[in-house]
């Protein structure tokens, strides 16, 4: 292992608080402490012994202090946190692809936990929880005022034991209650499947930590079943993210060996890096390349990667990569925009910091950070179009992002395009939900996919008349 992966920390390119983030474990702590402002760390015991003397009832002193941490930590910016016990054990949990809960990709907008997605084949994905909705109260206990965190520990429980969330389904402009029963969240990261003869769709839907072999096992299917495999799609659409070394290692999987693959760069030294297509750049346990099994032909196989909104951080750095060394068309709609790196700091045995310490670069050293990857082929989510692509969430759509280079104000119409949008969601929400429930991905009805397979055809592609690349926003004061 390489002293860059020895010092990475637990490196995060996650999408979301609350989303499964991009890790890798800390070895070695950072040398040297800044000067403190001591007459503001004076102001800061002031406050916390005239409420421990003088407040109404009695406070617990530990609480005040993760509250304080917590807060500091928060006005940072959408995605540095502060990690208690429970929150730091679930954390890890998340990264192993295995966790209770309800299963879902969260953040917070307006005192509210907003559903970012739900995780596929969840307990909540099984009630109908959609991309969009606000989770109002946990059981009896309002969302409003709670941190993010909090707010997480309340959905969590022991498996096999009942949630009642409170919904406010926007854009039906109703509320109502749904019963989840909390299981453990064994979350499938990776599907394929022959779409047509010589032609195949591989799907990663996270990066965890079994991410990398249950990919080269699906690749290793395909080409016992398709042996001549012409071309292949790889779906990326709404994958929020997640371990950086597996987003490195399926890169890997698809591009010369030595070629960049990623950079970052920060303030301090070791957030500085450059991460290529090799085995020390993406094995964090020792052992055997499992890249090694995977057949030559991968290497010069068609591709299309196909990308959407929802396409985060290390599905970003996968599609900016194949972008960049032109190994494969990019076609869908412009990616999420987290292009921020969260190093995750042990404070203890079982508390931690995860901050934002650097940007990452696509190889041509473009940063996507509120920006996202821009593909090379426009594609609408269906044969009619996008028509609530303008409503999705972005990282420019998040308070207190951190800003890209470049950035542009807001183009005015696209309040007016919004509005137009809601009043077609409030028309489509009056008809049964197993109309409104779009195509499962992979199916014959994916669009997308239809317009992949075509392009890897040479065949027309129905390119969008309406998706365009969408600038940063300024940054909310």
């Amino acid at each position: 292992m390489s002293q860059k992966t020895k010092i990475a920390g637990w490196i995060a390119a996650g999408a979301l608080a609350g989303a499964l983030t991009t890790v890798s474990l800390q070895t070695v702590a950072r040398g040297g402490v800044a000067p403190l402002p001591l007459e503001e760390l004076q102001q800061l015991a002031a406050v916390f012994s005239m409420i421990k003397s003088d407040y109404v009832e009695p406070v617990d002193e530990k609480k005040l202090i993760t509250d304080a941490i917590s807060g500091m930590v928060s006005s940072l910016d959408p995605h540095s946190q502060y990690f208690d016990k429970k929150s730091y054990k679930e954390f890890r949990e998340g990264t192993t692809g295995r966790f209770v809960g309800v299963g879902i990709e969260i953040t917070q907008e307006d005192g509210l936990v907003k559903v970012v997605s739900p995780i596929e084949g969840s307990p909540a994905d099984r009630a109908g929880l959609k991309s969009g909705d606000l989770i109002t109260r946990v059981d009896e206990t309002a969302i409003k005022g709670l941190s993010i965190n909090e707010a997480v520990k309340r959905m969590r429980g022991e498996p096999g034991t009942k949630v009642v969330l409170t919904i406010l389904r926007k854009d039906e402009d109703r509320t109502f209650q749904v019963t989840i029963t909390r299981e453990e969240i064994r979350t499938q990261s990776v599907k394929s499947k022959i779409t047509e003869p010589g032609y195949a769709w591989l799907r990663v839907s996270q990066f965890q930590e079994r991410t990398v072999d249950d990919f080269v096992a699906k690749i290793d299917e395909l080409y016992k079943r398709e042996p001549n495999l012409k071309g292949l799609v790889l779906d990326l659409r709404n994958d929020p993210g997640g371990l950086l070394d597996a987003a490195v290692a399926v890169s890997a999987a698809f591009l010369p060996e030595g070629v960049t693959v990623v950079s970052t760069n920060g303030q301090i030294e070791e957030s500085k890096a450059v991460y290529k297509a090799r085995p020390e750049d993406y094995m964090r346990r020792r052992g055997s390349d499992p890249l090694k099994r995977l057949p030559a032909a991968i290497k010069t196989v068609p591709m299309v990667v196909l990308v959407n909104e929802g396409s985060a951080s290390a599905s970003e750095i996968v599609a900016g990569a194949l972008q960049d060394h032109q190994r494969a068309t990019i076609m869908g709609s412009q990616t999420f925009g987290k292009g921020s790196v969260q190093t995750v700091r042990p404070l203890g045995p079982d508390t931690a910091l995860k901050i934002t310490t650097a940007l990452y670069y696509t190889p041509s050293g473009k940063t996507i950070q509120a920006k996202g990857i821009v593909p090379d082929v426009m594609v609408d989510d269906t044969a009619e179009g996008s028509p609530y692509a303008v409503l999705r969430m972005r990282e420019a759509d998040l308070e207190k992002h951190l800003s890209g280079a470049n950035e542009e104000k807001k183009d005015p119409a696209i309040e007016k395009e919004r509005e137009a949008a809601l009043k077609r969601l409030e028309e489509e929400s009056r008809k049964p939900e197993s109309k409104r429930r779009p195509p499962e991905y992979g199916s014959a009805k994916d669009f997308p996919l239809q317009q992949a397979i075509a392009r890897l055809k040479g065949q027309p592609v129905k390119v969008s008349k309406t998706l365009v690349e969408r600038k940063d926003a300024p940054k909310p004061e």
